[in-house]
């Protein structure tokens, strides 16, 4: 099945660095080790994990909160065209839907709850850092507030500057965790980001 779902994503040609192959490969492979942990029928998760970015809208594009919505669609579209067991198609599409921060739809199912952790943890730690840098970039945002880089005596404005994003949301990620499992990374991640902060300001006043 993965070959069929690579060559699938691999078609729809998206250049969005941030939300590619490989970021779907890592959130599949967090999904798969929760979804282990907790019990969850990964012939829901799986197809749901590999799916669940497979129509890609800009951040700053006015369609971005129904994202995860044309995604399930589109992804239950697919899972007809290669004969997927149609018992599972429901799930599968609430679990697309549910994990997307911007939609804020509550996961009502264990497989939605475990994509939400696997997709936000991808946002978190060494890799999170790299992926809001990129798309910082990609909107042409200052990557920080040369006045106050940590928003200390200032509101957060992550549509200026890229760092300003860990504020508005991605420090937060961490309290949204779902199962014990990702609670626990999440927050082991979250420090690693902070630690980036600290030195970052340090370098700053050098």
């Amino acid at each position: 099945m993965r070959n069929l779902f690579i060559e699938f994503l691999t078609q729809l040609g998206s250049d969005d660095r941030a939300h590619d192959i490989d970021h779907i490969e890592r959130v599949v492979a967090t999904a798969r080790q929760l979804g282990e942990r907790e019990g969850a029928n990964l012939a829901i998760l799986e197809p749901a994990a590999w799916l669940h970015d497979c129509v890609a809208v800009a951040k700053d594009h006015p369609q971005r909160k129904q994202a995860s919505l044309l995604a399930a669609d589109r992804a239950v579209e697919f899972l007809q065209q290669i004969d997927y067991p149609e018992r599972y198609y429901s799930a599968i599409h609430h679990a697309i839907v549910a994990h997307s921060f911007s939609a804020n739809i509550t996961p009502e199912t264990l497989e939605a709850k475990i994509l939400q952790d696997a997709d936000r943890m991808d946002a978190l730690g060494a890799i999170g850092i790299a992926r809001c840098i990129l798309v910082g970039g990609k909107l042409n945002r200052q990557l920080y507030s040369a006045i106050d880089p940590l928003c200390e005596t200032r509101e957060p404005d992550d549509n200026v500057y890229t760092l300003d994003h860990f504020f508005t949301k991605l420090l937060t990620l961490g309290d949204s965790m779902q199962t014990q499992a990702a609670k626990a990374e999440a927050q082991r991640r979250s420090v690693y980001m902070r630690d980036f902060l600290v030195q970052l300001q340090s370098e700053l006043l050098t």
